[in-house]
């Protein structure tokens, strides 16, 4: 793939949850395709996904917009990772499916575990990138304190307001993690997660509360760990050595992931040291590296009915 514009469009589909209404990107494929949920990270979109759609024309994927996110921001009521969890369960449910594989990035990584733990019925196979197993967070942190520690500039832009679309991305374009990766793809990509103001000017859909909330779920409470502990589907980490800002180390640093993976036998690892935090997912060359790993799974995995 050399950047060109996408030949595969997702279909949008409104899913009523509590709060509210998820919208839910779906790429369709041919029938009996297997079928991969996929499940974006803390600030982004169903739109990050649109690399491994194009990768993978022959699967079906269904990817929602998290609550507090993209066109799903609306949703009202609490966030965390079983709420996320049991969002994921209205999708399956509305579009009656059981996903062959739920492939997730960053926070969709936990919210995928929890997902697995509460309804063990419609998770097969977990395929987590860079996230999902606990992170070295630094303790005793206010809320605020503890997005900033993690998330950096990428929570710090949603207070922010921009002139227009071209600021917006102008913004990403100095971001280092994209220093070599910009694409039209990525474009669109940003350039979604846009609302406009009464006064002209456009803000981030992400909410900020939204967050602020889920990262202090994942991070201090026992929801994820409590999931981990009963983990009984296979699955699979994929870490990278850089992280949001392209800095080394990046989620995992090697002491704090070695003794994760110990405490964590089950699940298994791959080490992709080309890429950081957003580039696994958010570059021709991290997508097409995921969909191939995606075909292996795909076709470790017993084909599942609704």
């Amino acid at each position: 793939m050399d950047g060109a514009m996408s030949t595969r469009a997702a279909r949008a589909v409104d899913v009523a949850v509590p709060g509210g209404s998820l919208r839910v990107g779906v790429w369709e494929a041919e029938p009996g395709a297997p079928t991969i949920l996929a499940v974006h990270g803390v600030t982004s979109s169903h739109l990050a996904w649109e690399l491994l759609a194009e990768a993978l024309p022959h699967v079906r994927i269904v990817a929602p917009d998290l609550r507090g996110r993209g066109r799903s921001n609306g949703v009202r009521g609490p966030a965390g990772m079983a709420a996320h969890a049991d969002d994921l369960a209205a999708v399956c449910a509305a579009l009656q499916l059981v996903p062959d594989l739920v492939v997730a990035h960053s926070m969709g990584a936990f919210v995928s575990v929890v997902f697995a733990h509460r309804h063990p019925d419609l998770v097969a196979r977990l395929l987590l990138v860079d996230g999902g197993l606990p992170l070295a967070a630094p303790a005793d942190l206010t809320p605020d304190e503890l997005v900033a520690a993690i998330l950096g500039p990428a929570a710090a832009r949603l207070s922010r307001r921009f002139a227009d679309a071209d600021d917006y991305l102008s913004f990403w374009r100095a971001h280092p993690a994209f220093a070599g990766d910009w694409s039209p793809t990525l474009e669109r990509y940003l350039a979604y997660d846009l609302e406009r103001e009464p006064d002209g000017s456009y803000r981030p859909a992400t909410s900020y509360a939204t967050t602020v909330e889920d990262t202090v779920d994942m991070n201090t409470r026992d929801t994820v760990r409590d999931a981990l502990d009963a983990l009984s589907v296979p699955a699979t980490l994929v870490t990278v050595p850089r992280g949001l800002q392209d800095e080394v180390p990046g989620l995992y640093p090697p002491a704090h992931l070695a003794a994760l993976l110990r405490t964590y036998p089950s699940v298994a690892h791959v080490a992709w040291p080309e890429f950081n935090h957003y580039t696994v997912v958010l570059s021709h060359a991290g997508a097409d590296r995921l969909a191939a790993l995606v075909e292996e799974q795909l076709a470790a995995s017993v084909p599942r009915t609704p």
